[in-house]
């Protein structure tokens, strides 16, 4: 009688096997990664409160491509506005009433705490929206002044990271990017930037881990046996805004030597950029902003 339960079991598991396996979860993630098709969804990062008593909400963004960069201008594609009541038209708004800084060149990726907005004491329960369409499809982030949404500045210059507070003696770095005159289309230019800061965290040198196998001791992990990367005050360089992809000299962090840190940057057409310098001494970062008229 056992075995024929056990045979009948199995027979039942074999006729269901397939339906069962061809099942998803609707909170299954696929496991692909897309070069580029992908849309750009715009996020709230949160809100602070500024000592004049205005809030500056900030956002961030999505790029679901792994490599795409996209040019969204300002318009009906990239907009950013007070939600509108029920009943109201949007039609009057003009380029200028949806322009709030927001960016217009978009890397790759999940990009926190990029722009933020502005609003008086009294925005109350009103909502800012930032919208984006993207490869045909669009996305809406919503600011709004929930007490759980609440930032610091601190969370913002360690991007999320363990805070030690406001008692840490650590200062964050102080960061100017020099004024450019005169740039043409297709040229390159020099960036330079001005960088402060106290000194702490104190830089550590580049550690060699050993990769010798040794029997008599514990061993470290193999994903950690890659070279240590030195900490101390360096400066990215990134485009917020532009109509194409500025070309930079300098790819990922450089070091600051005696305060001053330059870069290239070749920008491809005509028109307004702003370009991001970001300082970071390793635990807290500070950012410079500059715009830039290309002839």
């Amino acid at each position: 009688m056992v075995v024929v339960a056990s045979v009948l079991a199995g027979v039942l598991l074999t006729a269901f096997a397939p339906s069962v396996a061809a099942q998803q979860l609707p909170t299954a993630i696929p496991q692909t990664k897309f070069a580029s098709g992908q849309n750009v969804v715009p996020y709230f990062d949160g809100w602070i409160k500024n000592p004049d008593g205005s809030f500056d909400l900030v956002f961030g963004y999505f790029n679901r491509n792994w490599s795409q960069e996209l040019v969204i201008p300002v318009g009906p594609d990239n907009r950013v506005e007070i939600e509108i009541p029920a009943g109201a038209s949007a039609s009057k708004l003009t380029t200028a009433d949806l322009d709030r800084g927001q960016p217009t060149f978009f890397l790759p990726r999940r990009q926190g705490w990029v722009y933020r907005v502005r609003v008086p004491a009294n925005f109350g329960k009103q909502v800012l929206r930032w919208t984006i369409t993207s490869n045909h499809k669009t996305e809406t982030a919503y600011g709004e002044l929930l007490p759980v949404e609440e930032i610091t500045e601190r969370i913002i210059m360690t991007r999320g990271n363990l805070n030690p507070g406001d008692d840490d003696p650590n200062k964050p770095p102080a960061i100017t990017i020099a004024p450019v005159d005169s740039v043409s289309s297709g040229a390159a230019v020099t960036l330079s930037a001005t960088v402060t800061d106290d000194g702490l965290p104190k830089p550590r040198a580049a550690i060699q881990r050993s990769q010798t196998a040794d029997a008599t001791r514990i061993q470290q992990q193999t994903n950690s046996s890659a070279t240590a990367q030195r900490r101390g005050l360096a400066v990215t360089w990134m485009q917020l805004r532009g109509p194409a992809k500025i070309t930079f000299g300098a790819s990922g962090a450089t070091p600051v030597a005696d305060g001053k840190v330059t870069t290239s940057a070749q920008f491809p057409l005509p028109g307004t950029y702003v370009v991001r310098a970001t300082a970071n001494d390793g635990a807290l970062s500070t950012k410079s902003d500059l715009t830039i008229s290309v002839r």
